[in-house]
């Protein structure tokens, strides 16, 4: 079903997904004393994490209300690169941890209000194409959950496992060609079947059932690999097909640069 299309039912859940994910986080963050905590991102501690989310909902808060002064953020963008974002997290982290942990809750109710306020069908400016209410939501749910992720592993926190995770796997599977193109690939021809399993053994499937070729796994797994928070070695992802199995090695759910990823469990990490 076409972004456009999507009910006004299935739209206001999203977003409820997208503040629980946020609230998960903020669950993690807000007992904690020193923000300082080095995580898997080279030279990010906790607080550029959170100072990163807390800058990027706010973009999506003024693309929902105000296209006009994000095309100058556009503009920003398109001069600095990822100076920009690099520096909104820097000079985030330099707040103190209150401070700060109260600007990122603001940012994310104004963000799930802005979009819910969104006309059905308008499409929002971005840092790419522009994107329905359901992929903005979508994407920001991906990021929380991918930056948490970072937050989780620098803190030695497992997280449990939800529902919520069909949308990072949804990004994930719709990013294939951009993932392939994003490395100067060109995409293959014919869709995948991927068929993953969710936290409660339910089955999440995409793609023709007929495809040659396939992806399966845990839903975890494969999201901490489109997200490049785990190399795929240390996953149960498997591919049928050599060029399923390509795609394994190149994918991402999120947009720009793919960056180094993380290296195999006990090897150094980059910064990713």
């Amino acid at each position: 079903m076409p972004d456009s299309a999507q009910p006004p039912a299935l739209t206001a859940a999203l977003l409820a997904d997208l503040a629980a994910e946020g609230d998960a986080l903020d669950a993690l963050v807000a007992p904690l004393a020193d923000w300082t905590v080095p995580t898997p991102a080279a030279g990010w501690t906790v607080a550029h994490q959170i100072a990163h989310l807390a800058w990027t909902d706010r973009q999506a808060v003024v693309a929902a209300t105000d296209p006009d002064a994000f095309g100058r953020v556009l503009a920003l963008a398109l001069e600095k690169g990822d100076r920009l974002v690099d520096e909104g997290a820097a000079e985030g982290a330099r707040e103190a941890p209150a401070d700060l942990l109260e600007r990122w809750r603001a940012s994310r109710r104004e963000m799930v209000a802005a979009l819910a306020a969104v006309p059905a069908g308008t499409r929002l400016p971005w840092f790419g194409p522009p994107m329905s209410v359901a992929s903005m939501a979508t994407a920001r749910l991906m990021e929380t959950w991918a930056h948490g992720q970072d937050v989780a592993d620098a803190l030695g926190a497992v997280r449990e496992p939800t529902a919520r995770l069909r949308h990072v796997a949804h990004i994930g599977v719709r990013a294939r060609d951009f993932a392939y193109r994003n490395r100067g690939l060109e995409p293959p021809k014919t869709e995948f079947r991927v068929v993953l399993t969710g936290p409660a053994g339910e089955e999440w499937a995409w793609g023709p059932e007929d495809a040659e070729q396939s992806v399966s796994g845990p839903a975890l797994d494969f999201c901490l690999l489109a997200t490049q928070r785990r190399n795929r070695a240390d996953l149960a992802v498997v591919a049928e097909g050599p060029d399923a199995d390509r795609w394994l090695d190149v994918a991402q759910a999120f947009a720009g640069p793919s960056g180094p990823g993380r290296a195999p469990a006990g090897r150094p990490a980059g910064r990713g």
